[in-house]
């Protein structure tokens, strides 16, 4: 997922075009909710409700970024 998001930077800091900043958005909340899940595994309850929450923050981004296109 990191790797997929990175790569999104890039293409848009390259090119200038950010046309498709709300699949990065989706892909970067994707990689919080399973460092999220990750934390729960460990027993880290805080940390991993912390990543949920940027889950939910950045879907609800990316779900706002891409009808406003």
């Amino acid at each position: 997922m990191s790797i997929i998001v990175t790569s999104f930077i890039f293409y848009g800091v390259i090119t200038q075009n950010f046309e498709y900043i709300y699949l990065m958005q989706f892909f970067l909340g994707l990689a919080f909710f399973v460092v999220g899940l990750e934390e729960f595994k460990k027993e880290r309850k805080a940390s991993g409700w912390f990543y949920v929450v940027l889950f939910l923050i950045m879907l609800s981004s990316s779900i706002f970024s891409y009808l406003q296109k």
